[in-house]
């Protein structure tokens, strides 16, 4: 079994402390390292190579969000969540826009850390449900939309992170369709940018229509290799 990686930038050593002894109960991750500051944590990064990286804010949020992304820029591999005691909802969004993958509050159970970390490990986004109550109730008022086999495709990408150039390259269509194709998806279900699409993308699609996108993943990669 491969295990996802996890890095924390984390100043308190008990809480670094709990995080590893939760981590090596659980087969599929393994705790590589903390940094106890940001300013040398992108080094860490490159020697550790880790999967997640679970980012502390003690450092303030506008420091955090560069670091975010940072990271991004630095190992395109690394997914960063955001582990925060409280964040307001506008803070949230911003981190996830800028790269962030997920929002894990310290004050959750152990389950949920953990829920956390898979899920981004699976390249989905995590948030807490209560953060994004608002948008979840608007979606959940509207009729499923009626997207096309091929919209399907690039929600599925966009919430894997994929961007347009790597979505396009990926279906082996160009950058402006795709750009085109999320202009439909926007009208149709509502959402106001690929940063919320990214969020409710899975859920708007259901568990079948994400297996037939990843059947038909399959099919592509097969047939590339051949």
């Amino acid at each position: 079994m491969n295990r996802l990686t996890v890095f924390a930038c984390e100043s308190q050593p008990i809480v670094l402390e709990g995080l590893e002894k939760v981590l090596a109960a659980c087969d599929d991750l393994q705790y590589v390292g903390a940094s106890d500051g940001l300013s040398d944590a992108l080094d860490a990064l490159r020697r550790h190579q880790p999967n997640i990286i679970l980012i502390g804010h003690t450092a303030g949020l506008k420091v955090v969000f560069q670091f975010i992304s940072d990271v991004r820029s630095t190992s395109s591999s690394c997914q960063p969540v955001l582990w925060v005691n409280d964040l307001a909802e506008i803070d949230c969004f911003r981190a996830l826009q800028l790269g962030a993958r997920g929002i894990l509050k310290k004050t959750l159970p152990v389950a949920s850390l953990v829920e956390c970390l898979r899920a981004v490990g699976r390249g989905d986004v995590w948030i807490e449900g209560t953060l994004s109550d608002q948008v979840v109730g608007a979606l959940d008022r509207r009729s499923a939309p009626r997207l096309t086999p091929r919209e399907k495709e690039i929600v599925h990408h966009v919430c894997a992170g994929l961007k347009n150039k790597e979505i396009a390259e990926a279906l082996r269509i160009t950058a402006g369709t795709v750009k085109v194709h999320l202009m439909h998806i926007f009208e149709k279900t509502g959402v106001k940018d690929r940063f919320e699409l990214a969020v409710h993308g899975r859920r708007m699609l259901g568990v079948e229509h994400a297996g037939e996108v990843s059947r038909t993943e399959s099919r592509m990669a097969s047939q590339s290799g051949s």
